[in-house]
C-alpha cells in the first residue's frame, strides 16, 4: 500500500471515518479522537508549558514542540505558536526529518501510542506503526530519512514493563528489533541515530538485577547511555556512573553527544566530545529528570541541535531555550499558545452511605446442593441456606462468637462440611448433619483451616491448612498444606504441601487441586493412597477448575467467564483456554462468575456473581450435531438486606475547638451532639443544649474535627479468605482517627466482605470502600482485564458493581481507547474510575481530559505550569498524590523514618506487631532534604488546590494510620496551611468519593464520624496524631486503648502480639 493511501487529515481520524462506508466503520467503532461521552471546551492561554519535547528544523527557521497533547511550531526566535496537530488524540515528541520535509511524532489517535509522520506544515499525517499492545514512542529519524527508530514497550506480569529499540520504514511495516530487553522491568529508550547511520544511541536503566525499584539513588548512577552498532549488532556503553546519563542527542556533524545527567540532585545539560571524551556542562538548571521513577516516554524531554552543530534547543522549567555550546550563552525562546481543548465531564456520583439498610452483595463460597434444591453461602461472617428457587435465606446455625466459612455439601446432600474461625481459639473443621442439625468437630488440632470437601462416598474430608501469621496469630501455622481426614479415624493425614481448591471427581482416592507452573495455574491430581501427583491441565489465566462429579467434564473460570469442556487425561499436561482447538470448549456465562458447583448427576452447572446465582444445563452440549447454545445472562438474587449497625446512645463533645471543615468555620469553645449515628447539633457552648442522657466527653484544650478520609488506602482484610474478628490494621487506622478508607486495589472477596461486616457491626473498622481487584493492563490470572471494546469494559465494570464496588481502578491499561471505554462504561453504570497514575505525565494528562474521577499517585514532574493548571481546573478530577510514595525521588515515608523514631510512637507500637514495625523503622537511611521529592510534589499539590482543584490524602497503606498524618504534615511542608491540609484529609476526600453530603464535615444531619485531638492542630499540625477519641458512625472508641465506649459497647479482645 502506498504512503498516500494511509494519509489522514490534520483534524484527525474522525473526518476520514465519517466518510467511510458503514460496513468499514463498524470494524473501528471506537475513535480516540471522537469518543463517546460528555464534553466541554476549555480555553488555554499560556506562555509557559510542562515537560515539552522540542526540535528545530534543519534550515533553522522553525521550532516544533508539544504541549498538552498538541503539536505546535513557531519561528526559531519564538513567537505565537501555530497548531499543527490537535484534537482529542494525544500527540507528542515531534522531530524533524533530516530534510525538514516531515515530522515524526507519537500519537494515540489510532487507539494507543504509535509512531506517526506528517508533513512539516501539519498536513497529510499517516500512521507508521500499528501496534495494539506493544506500543511505541520516542521516534528518531535515520540520516537518510527513510527509517525511524522508536522505543517499543513490553509488559509481562508487572505492568511497569521494559523497552526495546525497533526500526521501521517510514511508510510502515512490522519493523525489526535492534535491542532486546534484558528483562521485563528495567527500562530502555530515548533512541537516536548517529549522523553517519552507524549507531543508534539509547539510554538504559543499568542498575543491578531484573526488578524495577523506586527510590533509587541517582547519585550513584541509574541510567547509562549505550550505542548499538547496526552492522554488527554490538552494544557498548558510552556514558555511565555518577549522576547517570540520559537523552542522548548526537550533533549533526557527529563530533558531539548532548546528554542529560545529575550533579547532586540538580539535572544539567552536558556535551560529550566523541573524539576526546571531554565532558562539558552547558546548562546547569534543567527541570528535574525522571531517572528515579518509571519513564517509558523518556527520562527527559527530547531536544535538538541546530544543523551547524553550534546550538541546542531544549526545555527547562516551563520554557524553551537555546544554548551555544562553545560559550554556554543561553537565550530564551518565548512562545505563546492560545488553543481550545475538549475535556470530558468528570465521573462522580453521590454514594448513599447514609441509608439505614444495605443489600448484602458479597456472597462467598456459594455452593448448590447435589439435588439443586438449596444453596448455601457465607455472608457477614455466617453461613446462610436458601431453598431454591424461591426460598428466603436463613442462618444455618445460631452460632455467635465465631465466623463460619467454606461450606461444601456431601454428594448425597445430607451433610455439610465447613470451617470456623476465632481469633484466640483459631479454626475448626465441622461436619453438620443437615437433617438432625447435629454437628461433629473433627479432631484436626488447632490451626487455620479452609476449603474442606467430602469424598464422593462421604467417608472422608480433604481440607487445607494455611500458615497465616500476619493478621492472625502465627502459632499453629506449621505443616501447612492439604490434609485427608477419614471420618472413621482419629487424626488427619498430611498429603501435600501445595495446592488449593481441592475437590473430587468420580473417584474416592483421587483429589483434584489447583497448582501453579511457569505457564500459569494448573489442575493437578493427588492420589490419596501414595500421594503421587500429576499435572493434568495448564492455563495462562484460569482462576478456578472444577471436575464434574461423574468425571466427564471440566468446568473452569478464565478471564472471569465460566467455560466447560470434556475432561480427559493423556499422561502429560493439556494446555487449555477459551479459544482451545484441541477439544470443544463452551462458554456458558455471559456475565462473570465463580464458585462453580455441580448437581450430583453432572447435568447442571452452577456459579455465582455477587448476590446472584446462575445455572446452565449441559444436556446435549457436546452431542454430535449440537448447535449453538445460549449464554446464561440472568441469575437469581439469593441474598438479603441488612440493617446498618447504629449504637443506641447520645454523646456530647463539649468545650474544645471545633474545626468543622464547613468552609473556614472554627468554633473556639464548641459543642457537638450526636444521637445514634447522626450529628444533631454543632455550635458554641452555651448555645447548644446538651441532652441530660448524653455521655459528655470533656474536650477542653483539644480539637474536635471530622474523621480522616484516606482516599488511597491499602491493607490486608483477610488471610486467604479468613476474615479476622479483630483486624489490627483497621484498629491502627482508627486509633489515628482514620474513619473512612477507599482502597483502590484489594482482594475483591475479602474487602467487600469486610466492608459489609463493618457496616453490620460484626467487626470494628473505618468505613471500608474499594475498587476490589484492579482492572489490570498487564498479564496476571484473576487480574488481567482484557478490554477491546465498550462491551468488554461494560462486562468488567458490571462484575465489579455486582459485588459492591462503586469505583474501579483502571490499572495501566496500555491503550488510550481502552481507558476511554472504561470511562464510558462507568458513565453508563453510574460508577467512578480511579486510574493508576503510573508516573506517566502524558497519560496522567489524558486521563484528566478523558474524565477520570481522580489521578492516583503523584504527577511525576517536579513542577506543573500554567498549561496544566488551566486544563485541570476546568475539570472536577481529583488529585491524590500519595506523598508517602511520591514518584521522582526518595519516597516521602522515608523522610519520617529518617527524622522520627517511628517504632517508638505510642499508638503505632501498641497496635502494630513489633516484628512488622521494627524491621522497617529502626535502622534507617538519611539524605539531604533536597533529595526528598515529596516537598516538590506537595508544593505542586498546594498550587493545584489554589487553582480550585480537589486535592485529597492517600497514605497507600505504608504505615498503618500514621501514614495519613504524614500525608497531612507533608502537605503543610509543601506550603498548605493546616486548614488547607485538613481540608484535603476530610471534606475534599469525602467529596472526591461522592460522600460529602454525609461525611467530611461536622454539620447537623451528617453521619457522626468525629475525632478528638489532644492539642490545637491549626497552630501545630504535628499534633494531629494525638487522637484521644475516635467515633465512626456513632460508635465511640477510646483511641488510646481502642476500647469501645457506650451502653452496648463490645469489649475488645487482646491482639495476639499484645503483652
Amino acid at each position: 500500500m502506498s504512503k498516500y493511501a494511509r494519509l489522514l487529515p490534520a483534524l484527525g481520524l474522525a473526518a476520514l471515518v465519517s466518510a467511510l462506508p458503514t460496513a468499514l466503520v463498524a470494524e473501528e467503532s471506537w475513535s480516540v479522537a471522537e469518543p463517546q461521552g460528555e464534553f466541554k471546551s476549555v480555553q488555554i492561554q499560556t506562555t509557559e508549558g510542562t515537560w515539552m519535547s522540542v526540535d528545530i528544523s534543519p534550515d533553522g527557521q522553525y521550532v516544533v514542540f508539544d504541549m498538552l497533547g498538541d503539536i505546535y511550531r513557531m519561528p526559531a526566535a519564538g513567537g505565537e505558536a501555530e497548531l499543527l496537530r490537535g484534537g482529542i488524540g494525544w500527540h507528542m515528541q515531534p522531530t524533524y526529518s533530516p530534510d525538514g520535509e516531515y515530522i515524526a511524532y507519537t500519537s494515540d489517535e489510532g487507539g494507543g501510542d504509535n509512531i506517526w509522520v506528517m508533513k512539516a506544515d501539519g498536513s497529510e499525517a499517516w500512521q507508521v506503526t500499528k501496534e495494539s499492545f506493544r506500543l511505541l514512542n520516542s521516534p528518531s529519524w535515520s540520516p537518510d530519512g527513510n527509517f525511524i527508530v522508536a522505543r517499543k514497550h513490553f509488559t509481562a506480569r508487572r505492568s511497569l514493563g521494559a523497552g526495546e529499540i525497533w526500526m521501521y520504514h517510514r511508510t510502515g511495516g512490522q519493523g525489526v528489533m535492534l535491542t532486546a530487553r534484558p528483562n521485563d522491568q528495567k527500562d530502555l529508550g530515548e533512541p537516536a541515530f548517529s549522523p553517519d547511520g552507524r549507531y543508534v544511541y539509547f539510554s538504559q536503566d543499568s542498575t543491578p538485577g531484573p526488578i524495577f525499584e523506586y527510590s533509587k539513588d541517582s547519585g550513584s548512577g541509574i541510567y547509562s547511555i549505550k550505542r548499538y552498532e547496526l552492522e554488527t549488532g554490538e552494544i557498548e556503553t558510552v556514558l555511565s556512573g555518577y549522576g547517570g546519563a540520559i537523552r542522548p542527542t548526537p550533533s549533526p556533524d557527529g563530533k558531539y553527544l548532548a546528554y542529560v545527567a545529575r550533579d547532586e540532585f540538580q539535572t544539567k545539560l552536558y556535551v560529550y566530545d566523541l573524539q576526546t571524551g571531554e565532558r562539558t556542562e552547558v546548562y546547569d538548571n534543567l527541570s528535574r529528570d525522571m531517572q528515579e521513577t518509571w519513564a517509558i516516554h523518556g527520562v527527559y524531554p527530547a531536544m535538538g541541535w541546530t544543523d551547524d552543530s553550534k546550538d541546542i534547543v531544549f526545555y527547562a522549567n516551563g520554557g524553551l531555550h537555546r544554548v551555544n555550546v562553545a560559550n554556554q550563552e543561553v537565550a530564551a525562546i518565548p512562545f505563546s499558545v492560545e488553543t481550545t481543548k475538549q475535556v470530558q465531564h468528570t465521573l462522580r456520583q453521590q454514594q448513599p452511605i447514609e441509608e439505614s439498610t444495605f443489600d448484602v452483595r458479597m456472597l462467598r463460597n456459594v455452593q448448590v446442593s447435589p439435588a439443586g434444591d438449596k444453596a448455601v453461602y457465607e455472608a457477614l461472617g455466617h453461613l446462610y441456606v436458601r431453598n431454591l428457587p424461591n426460598g428466603e435465606p436463613e442462618r444455618l446455625t445460631q452460632r455467635e462468637g465465631k465466623f463460619e466459612q467454606f461450606p461444601s455439601f456431601s454428594r448425597d446432600g445430607r451433610y455439610l462440611v465447613y470451617t470456623t474461625w476465632h481469633d484466640q481459639e483459631q479454626g475448626q473443621v465441622i461436619v453438620r448433619d443437615l437433617r438432625r442439625g447435629s454437628e461433629r468437630v473433627l479432631p484436626t488440632g488447632k490451626g487455620k483451616f479452609i476449603e474442606p470437601v467430602f469424598s464422593p462416598d462421604g467417608k472422608s474430608v480433604v481440607y487445607r491448612k494455611i500458615r497465616g501469621g500476619y493478621l492472625t496469630n502465627p502459632v499453629y501455622g506449621l505443616e501447612a498444606g492439604l490434609y485427608h481426614f477419614n471420618l472413621n479415624s482419629d487424626a488427619p493425614e498430611f498429603i501435600a504441601k501445595n495446592g488449593s481448591k481441592p475437590h473430587f471427581g468420580s473417584s474416592n482416592d483421587r483429589v483434584y487441586v489447583q497448582g501453579w507452573s511457569a505457564s500459569g495455574p494448573t489442575l493437578e491430581s493427588i492420589d490419596l493412597n501414595d500421594h503421587s501427583r500429576r499435572t493434568l491441565y495448564t492455563s495462562s489465566h484460569a482462576t478456578e477448575y472444577s471436575v464434574s462429579p461423574d468425571g466427564e467434564y471440566l468446568a473452569f473460570a478464565e478471564r472471569f467467564r465460566v467455560h466447560v469442556t470434556p475432561f480427559v487425561e493423556r499422561g502429560q499436561p493439556i494446555s487449555i483456554s477459551p479459544s482451545d482447538r484441541q477439544f470443544p470448549v463452551e462458554q456458558v456465562s455471559k456475565r462473570a462468575g465463580d464458585n462453580i458447583s455441580w448437581t450430583h448427576d453432572s447435568s447442571r452447572l452452577y456459579w455465582s456473581l455477587g448476590p446472584e446465582l446462575y445455572s446452565a444445563s449441559l444436556e446435549g452440549m457436546f452431542d454430535i450435531g449440537a448447535g449453538e447454545h445460549e449464554l446464561v445472562a440472568d441469575g437469581t438474587n439469593i441474598s438479603f438486606s441488612q440493617d446498618v449497625y447504629v449504637p443506641e446512645q447520645t454523646v456530647a463533645f463539649v468545650g474544645g475547638k471545633v474545626v468543622t471543615m464547613n468552609g473556614e468555620e472554627v468554633i473556639e469553645n464548641g459543642v457537638v451532639v450526636v444521637e445514634g449515628n447522626k450529628i444533631v447539633a454543632v455550635g458554641e457552648r452555651g448555645r447548644v443544649r446538651v441532652p441530660q442522657n448524653a455521655r459528655v466527653i470533656d474536650t477542653s484544650g483539644k480539637t474536635i474535627m471530622p474523621g480522616l478520609v484516606d482516599t488511597h488506602a491499602h491493607g490486608a482484610q483477610g488471610e486467604q479468605q479468613i476474615i479476622p474478628q479483630q483486624n489490627w490494621v483497621m484498629y491502627a487506622g482508627l486509633t489515628f482517627g482514620v474513619t473512612t478508607i477507599h482502597d483502590p486495589s484489594n482482594n475483591t472477596a475479602q474487602i467487600f466482605t469486610a466492608s459489609e461486616m463493618q457496616r453490620a457491626g460484626s467487626i470494628v473498622g473505618p468505613r471500608i470502600f474499594s475498587t476490589g481487584t484492579i482492572l489490570y493492563g498487564a498479564n496476571g490470572p484473576g487480574y488481567t482485564a482484557h478490554v477491546d471494546s465498550l462491551d468488554d469494559a461494560l462486562f468488567h465494570l458490571e462484575r465489579m458493581k455486582k459485588v459492591g464496588a462503586f469505583s474501579v481502578k483502571s490499572y495501566n491499561q496500555p491503550r488510550r481507547d481502552q481507558r476511554q471505554q472504561i470511562v464510558q462504561a462507568a458513565r453508563e453504570l453510574d460508577m467512578m474510575v480511579v486510574p493508576e497514575g503510573g508516573s506517566l505525565f502524558q497519560h496522567n494528562m489524558s486521563m484528566v481530559v478523558d474524565g477520570h474521577s481522580s489521578i492516583e499517585h503523584s504527577i511525576p514532574v517536579a513542577n506543573m505550569y500554567s498549561d496544566v493548571k488551566q486544563l485541570w481546573q476546568a475539570t472536577e478530577t481529583a488529585y491524590t498524590p500519595t506523598l508517602v510514595v511520591a514518584y521522582g525521588g526518595i519516597w516521602g515515608e522515608n523522610y519520617w523514618y529518617a527524622h522520627t523514631n517511628v517504632w517508638e510512637h505510642p499508638k503505632l507500637s501498641k497496635f502494630v506487631p513489633k516484628r512488622i514495625l521494627q524491621p522497617r523503622s529502626v535502622r534507617r537511611e538519611i539524605a539531604p532534604e533536597s533529595h526528598y521529592n515529596h516537598f516538590n510534589i506537595a508544593r505542586g499539590a498546594k498550587e493545584l488546590q489554589d487553582e480550585g482543584i480537589m486535592v485529597t490524602t492517600g497514605a497507600h497503606g505504608q504505615r498503618e494510620g500514621l501514614g495519613e498524618h504524614w500525608e497531612i504534615w507533608m502537605l503543610v511542608q509543601g506550603g498548605m496551611t493546616p486548614m488547607q491540609a485538613l481540608r484535603a484529609a476530610t471534606i475534599d476526600g469525602a467529596r472526591s468519593l461522592g460522600m460529602d453530603h454525609a461525611i467530611g464535615s461536622l454539620e447537623a444531619g451528617k453521619l457522626a464520624d468525629i475525632i478528638v485531638i489532644d492539642g490545637d492542630v491549626l497552630e501545630d499540625i504535628r499534633q494531629s496524631d494525638r487522637v484521644t477519641h475516635t467515633m465512626v458512625n456513632g460508635r465511640l472508641f477510646d483511641a488510646d486503648t481502642m476500647n469501645e465506649m457506650g451502653r452496648n459497647a463490645k469489649a475488645r479482645q487482646p491482639f495476639y502480639f499484645e503483652e
